[in-house]
């Protein structure tokens, strides 16, 4: 099959393009370039940007110029076979410079006497003289006319492909489809959104272009505010798609669900108020306030609670779920580990003692026998508050189920968390995160839920103060560690990780946490756990858990450091998620440098539960990158969890920070939710007021784009119902 014999369309094989073939598409299929549409939405990485036309006074070495001139003296010189050296001088009113190629003898038929150019490099003094070395060359035309030299696109290589390659190949795609695009925003929403980005400060100087136009822009711009309009056009168009799909799938859980409404009568909500032996906080009523206005509702609550460590998130959950249970309904809470499970089921236990609501607890480690009795409770009803984990959403059956918590949400996969909506049941859903979600992220991966935020902290609480440690401060920490457990307070010993990524999650399998340590993180808190029980803890009860032993066993540990039975917990980050023993005290994070800045501010949130001030020195194991040592100082200046996200998602992104995986989210092509915020905020905007006014995009302009919406989110949002 020749390059000529099929019409190009999006799904050609990049080997049918002109100038490919199937070597060359082979080298560009290592990078994910496989068709036509691939190449075609390759955007640039970057650009090479031509420097202004300057003077000769004006040039300065190692900064890059551009100049006019005409060439007035060339000379090719041939010293040996194959060797040459081709110089010419270009001089204008300013002065004149020489230009040199070493090895490219055609230069002489192109650079030729009296002929105006305009040349691009850096110069360099050579003597008295300016000289530049392969400098990049247009030919202007006779009439003097200087045209302006393109902006240069520089996209991703791979090995055997040069940049001059790769800009022929996406033209070539360019060139074969731009014209076939179909456009999925009418004008007038066009003209809407350019006026609502300017409206935004957005530095917009022209309006946002067609579809073909943009493309084309992208790729080769004509000026700094032609990529400017082409990029917003393909960012707005990205990340309207997106938060259209958001906003049905918002209505579509406001409509299509129903729900039994579990309102919060006064006499209700004193009643729960009253069972805590402690003041709220202002941030806490206001989501209690939140979550029964949305019980209340016909339509199942979808809320996200999140919160710094130690804002008292659990509490507004307890209320969430005393709330169903008075309305005589069942309220079950998920958590991501079985000691986090347990400790909740403590908690509620402790809580609730003198009350009539009867508590359940499913988990994996529950003997068959035990298991089938919880069972059978849940069903019949005898169970009110059911928690557990990740094996509450296999074979079970709830008698009138009314509300789902999950705590640390991110741990589950998207299809996880929707698991407890199936049965035939619709409850509210409350989702728990402790890791503070940036801006950009909570109106993406979460855009279609309700957000409360809990910033203020419980009255009472110890403040928290962290150290960056130095190799030279070990003892001194392990001084000041021991001086603390003399005094009667308990201490943390994080290991660190050996290996530097987890395994691969899936959305249809269990999402693996803390429990799910390889051997090699166990051999090394074991390792860390011996030198200290042996060596400088050696006075001390010192205790180990990590994700390899077993329920009963890390059980056991738990118990055993909570009642203060053991002075140290050496662990891995098993400890990471909402383990609570007040009189924790100080804790001393090994190899800090491979933790996440997230996980490192979760870590540190077990200590200072109680009224005691908390200290957390963070040690690296050998050299620190400059990024690492950025990154640390960061924790190291703030405990504000809200600034620690969104320094932790600039510096590794929405990918890292959550998971694609997990957010079930596809990836972006061009939009940036760290530098796109704003357009991010017009395009929610403009969505919103559009599912408003159109809920179904009914009218047939909106056909085109509703199309794309379908295609890239309606099976991961499931609104094929709405397509």
């Amino acid at each position: 099959m020749t390059e000529n014999s099929i019409e190009t369309t999006l799904g050609t094989p990049a080997k049918f393009l002109p100038g490919i073939g199937s070597l060359r598409a082979e080298k560009l299929a290592k990078i994910g370039l496989r068709t036509a549409g691939d190449l075609l939405f390759c955007f640039p990485r970057s650009y090479e940007f031509p420097a202004p036309p300057a003077r000769v006074d004006q040039l300065r070495e190692g900064q890059s110029a551009s100049l006019v001139g005409t060439i007035v003296d060339a000379e090719i010189v041939s010293r040996t076979p194959g060797k040459s050296i081709f110089g010419a001088v270009v001089q204008n009113d300013s002065g004149a410079v020489r230009i040199v190629f070493f090895n490219q003898p055609f230069r002489a038929e192109q650079i030729t006497f009296d002929r105006r150019v305009m040349i691009s490099g850096e110069p360099k003094l050579n003597g008295l003289r300016w000289e530049f070395v392969h400098p990049k060359v247009t030919l202007l035309e006779d009439d003097g006319e200087i045209k302006k030299p393109r902006i240069l696109p520089i996209y991703p290589l791979t090995e055997g492909v040069k940049q001059n390659e790769m800009r022929h190949y996406v033209s070539a795609a360019i060139d074969g489809l731009c014209e076939t695009l179909t456009e999925v925003l009418p004008v007038d929403l066009r003209d809407q959104a350019t006026a609502a980005l300017r409206a935004a400060e957005i530095d917009l100087r022209l309006p946002l272009p067609d579809i073909c136009t943009a493309v084309r822009s992208i790729h080769w711009p004509a000026d700094q505010n032609d990529l400017t309009a082409a990029r917003t056009r393909l960012v707005f168009q990205e990340l309207l798609v997106m938060q259209l799909a958001l906003a049905m799938r918002r209505r579509k859980l406001t409509t299509d669900l129903r729900s039994t409404p579990l309102p919060a009568s006064a006499m209700l909500d004193a009643r729960i108020i009253n069972r805590f032996p402690f003041e709220l906080t202002g941030d806490q009523k206001a989501a209690m306030k939140d979550v029964g206005r949305d019980m209340g509702r016909q339509f199942p609550m979808n809320r996200l609670l999140q919160g710094d460590v130690g804002s008292g998130k659990t509490v507004v959950a307890i209320y969430a779920m005393m709330l169903a249970v008075g309305h005589s309904h069942q309220a079950v809470l998920m958590a991501p580990t079985e000691v986090l499970a347990r400790q909740h089921f403590q908690t509620l236990t402790r809580m609730l003692a003198d009350s009539r609501v009867r508590i359940g607890l499913l988990c994996g480690s529950l003997t068959a026998a035990e298991r089938r009795e919880t069972l059978r409770k849940t069903a019949s009803g005898e169970i009110d508050l059911l928690v557990g984990t990740q094996a509450l959403l296999y074979g079970i059956e709830f008698k009138n189920l009314g509300l789902c918590v999950i705590d640390e949400q991110h741990k589950f996969g998207v299809r996880q968390r929707v698991q407890l909506r199936s049965g035939g049941v619709d409850p509210h859903y409350l989702v728990m995160s402790a890791t503070p979600i940036p801006r950009s992220v909570a109106m993406t991966i979460f855009g279609d839920v309700d957000l409360t935020t809990l910033r203020e902290k419980p009255p009472g609480r110890g403040s928290v103060n962290t150290y960056l440690g130095r190799d030279e401060w070990r003892d001194r920490w392990w001084t000041f560690v021991k001086k603390q457990l003399d005094e009667g307070r308990q201490a943390f010993i994080v290991a660190p990780r050996v290996s530097a990524q987890a395994s691969p999650t899936q959305d249809d399998v269990d999402v693996p946490d803390e429990d799910s340590a390889t051997d090699e993180d166990v051999s090394s808190v074991e390792t860390v756990y011996e030198e200290l029980r042996t060596g400088t803890l050696a006075k001390y009860q010192v205790g180990l858990l990590h994700g390899r032993l077993s329920s009963e066993e890390k059980r056991a540990v738990m118990e055993a450091f909570a009642d203060g039975e053991t002075d140290v917990l050496v662990s891995t980050t098993v400890i990471e998620v909402g383990i609570d023993v007040p009189n924790a005290t100080v804790m001393t994070i090994l190899g800090a440098q491979r933790f996440g800045l997230a996980q490192l501010h979760q870590l540190r949130g077990r200590v200072s539960r109680g009224t005691h001030a908390g200290h957390v020195c963070v040690f690296t194991d050998g050299e620190q990158s400059p990024e690492e040592f950025e990154r640390l100082k960061v924790l190291e200046s703030t405990s504000d969890g809200f600034e620690l996200a969104e320094a932790d998602f600039k510096m590794r992104g929405p990918g890292d920070v959550f998971g694609s995986r997990q957010s079930g989210m596809p990836p972006l092509r061009i939009a940036d939710l760290m530098n796109d915020i704003d357009v991010l905020q017009v395009a929610r905007d403009i969505a919103q007021q559009t599912i408003d006014e159109d809920p179904e995009l009914s009218d047939p302009k909106w056909d085109a784009l509703k199309k794309q919406l379908m295609r890239r989110y309606g099976k991961r949002l499931d609104l094929g119902d709405v397509a």
